[in-house]
Order: structure tokens, then C-alpha cells, then sequence
């Protein structure tokens, strides 16, 4: 049974899904002024943790808030990095949801507890050298021809309403 408030919960994360959708498509047509400094993965410190705003600080960003609801605030960021998403999340079930849906879209993410960072690998890869967190990355597995080739959904079991 779901109440009126999953379903909004769910609308404000698909809402903020799409708005991050437009945001990395923009930030991936910019350019690449990143200096992809692979180094920093092996050097990651204990994952952070707090606010949105304490994130973005260690992050050594000003965020800005793009979503800004009890269940869910995003913001975009820009450093001499690049430019990425820093999301943060009222629940650890609320964040994976996100994280399932936002998968399918590709993307390199990198994830703490209850707190996502969205952006190009490379950026990514900075960025845990500040946040710690596990580097995931998306799917991307519905492409317009991706029914054809049999075998293409490894683990993907279709249904999308648990």
C-alpha cells in the first residue's frame, strides 16, 4: 500500500532525476578543463558525512540548491574539477531509489551515506579525493535499439514499482 506521502516523495525524486538529467547532459557538452588526476582514487579519505552545505564545503564548493525538500536537496556544483551534482537524502531507502532510477541514465556516481555526487568520471574521481565514497556507475542500457540484441539487460528484471 502506498501513502500520498511515497508518491510525493517519488514525484520530487523523479523531478529532481530529470533535473539532473539536463544538468550533466550541459555540463558534459562544456569542455574538459578537468585535470583527471587518476592518482586521487587510491587516496581517498573517510567518507564524509553532514548537510548538504558541510558536503559542499569539504567538497570546496558553493552550492546551488536546485531541490530543496525533506526528502531530498540538490544542488549544482562547479570547481576547477568540473561540474557535478551533490545531492543529499532523508533515508538510505530514499537514496537507493534515487541511485536505481538515476543508473539507467549512465553516469559515474559517487556515493556516502544518504549523499550522492554526480558528474563526469573524471570529476568524480576528484571528488572522492575530498568526500571518501564508492565510485558506481549507470547502465545506460536503454538505448533505442537495445531490445534487439538479446541479452543486453544483465540483471535488470523489468518491473519498476517496488
Amino acid at each position: 500500500m502506498r501513502t500520498s506521502t511515497n508518491t510525493g516523495a517519488r514525484r520530487t525524486a523523479r523531478a529532481a532525476l530529470a533535473l539532473l538529467t539536463l544538468t550533466l547532459a550541459a555540463a558534459c557538452g562544456s569542455g574538459g578543463d578537468a585535470d583527471g588526476r587518476g592518482g586521487d582514487a587510491d587516496k581517498a579519505p573517510k567518507t564524509a558525512t553532514g548537510t548538504l552545505e558541510q558536503l559542499a564545503q569539504q567538497a570546496e564548493c558553493k552550492p546551488n540548491i536546485q531541490t530543496d525538500a525533506a526528502e531530498l536537496r540538490q544542488a549544482n556544483c562547479t570547481t576547477g574539477d568540473g561540474k557535478y551534482v551533490l545531492a543529499t537524502f532523508a533515508t538510505d531507502r530514499g537514496q537507493r531509489e534515487w541511485i536505481n532510477e538515476a543508473n539507467d541514465y549512465g553516469g559515474s556516481y559517487l556515493v556516502g551515506r544518504k549523499w550522492v555526487a554526480v558528474g563526469d568520471a573524471k570529476v568524480v574521481t576528484a571528488l572522492r579525493g575530498r568526500l571518501g565514497g564508492t565510485v558506481e556507475t549507470g547502465s545506460q542500457h536503454h538505448s533505442p535499439s537495445s531490445g534487439a540484441s538479446g541479452g543486453s539487460e544483465t540483471g535488470h528484471s523489468g518491473h519498476h514499482g517496488s
